[in-house]
């Protein structure tokens, strides 16, 4: 099958005939056809069968014609081969039974083989590039801040108190972990990438809760690795995280392709801070639940900033909420590509 790359060279800043879009979570969540499947399986079973997998990852492609799928799957999934005991429960997100608590609990973490230990992963990827898909696949990847918060906390946290204490009074034991976690990020994403997808994004949902002056003591260093050494497999890199709009230069400054912008700040507002990358984002999921000409006037408007701009990706400020309709999606994408044509 021809595959409509558009999304592609719009990530590497070439011109494109339209503005590409994809949503997060735009699999599962609001579509009917999930909340069917979810009824008989839980996340980590759709995600142990392949063809299921694949299903859920391509349907908002044919659904809403976006430019492009993104692997349906959780950051949690790695972390089972690396010795973490993680439960995806209803209404909470990822329970870790086993959380790290000292430098002996960092050192009995293992490290992961692929194709041992997460073969579903790839052989979903595989299904969906080799025969299934016309867009390219996106893979991603939980950053080593947001993973450590669960891994710390034990799960969501409000204000990563455990996490920060953590972080400032066992500095030591926190670098280790860094080192795990980019190690394990690193061998994992490498998979992916052989197996099929085209690009890969990196969620770093939480590190908004950080200063700038932390974030360059104790998580750049290790992002700075973890890129540079995924430089070599020529796929572009994204980065993304929700009120991080204080760490953008941080960001900019990393050898990655693209940055993803949550609502808080817009595409002008980027740009006029300094940042050069391109950008990818940023509508308010929450506006999507509002009439049409609410969200036709908010579209339009970042819209008319990226195509005065010229490199960007149309996406959400943050993921897909279960209570938007399907049809809303597949109007917006609609309405994205009408409007932005060149």
């Amino acid at each position: 099958m021809k595959l409509n790359d558009t999304i592609i060279r719009a990530y590497k800043g070439e011109a494109t005939a339209y503005t590409p879009a994809w949503f997060m979570r735009q699999a599962g969540r609001s579509q009917e056809e999930y909340r069917k499947i979810k009824e008989k399986y839980s996340l980590f079973e759709i995600t142990h069968q392949p063809e299921l997998c694949a299903y859920v990852t391509r349907l908002p492609v044919e659904n809403y014609n976006v430019d492009a799928a993104i692997l349906y799957k959780d950051i949690m999934s790695p972390l089972p081969a690396i010795g973490i005991d993680v439960d995806i429960k209803a209404g909470i997100g990822p329970v870790i039974a086993n959380p790290i608590k000292s430098m002996e609990d960092v050192e009995k973490l293992g490290t992961i083989n692929p194709e041992e230990d997460v073969p579903y992963v790839l052989e979903t990827i595989r299904l969906l590039t080799e025969e299934q898909l016309t867009v390219p696949l996106i893979g991603f990847s939980g950053a080593p801040f947001t993973l450590a918060s669960y891994l710390i906390e034990g799960g969501p946290s409000k204000n990563y108190g455990k996490t920060k204490a953590f972080m400032y009074s066992q500095s030591e034991a926190w670098f280790a972990l860094m080192d795990k976690l980019a190690d394990m990020t690193i061998t994992y994403v490498k998979s992916q990438i052989r197996a099929g997808v085209k690009a890969i994004q990196f969620f770093d949902s939480w590190v908004g809760a950080l200063n700038v002056a932390d974030y360059r003591t104790f998580i750049k260093p290790v992002m700075n690795r973890i890129f540079s050494e995924l430089r070599h497999d020529d796929v572009p890199l994204i980065m993304f995280g929700v009120g991080a709009s204080h760490l953008l230069l941080e960001w900019n400054d990393l050898p990655i392709d693209v940055i993803g912008l949550d609502w808080r700040t817009s595409i002008k507002e980027a740009r006029d801070l300094g940042v050069t990358k391109v950008l990818q984002g940023n509508l308010d999921p929450a506006i999507l639940l509002a009439d049409w000409d609410t969200i036709e006037s908010r579209t339009r408007a970042i819209l008319d900033q990226s195509m005065e701009d010229g490199r960007h990706v149309f996406n959400l400020g943050h993921g897909v909420t279960p209570d938007i309709q399907p049809a809303t999606l597949k109007r917006l994408t609609d309405f994205i590509h009408t409007y932005s044509k060149r």
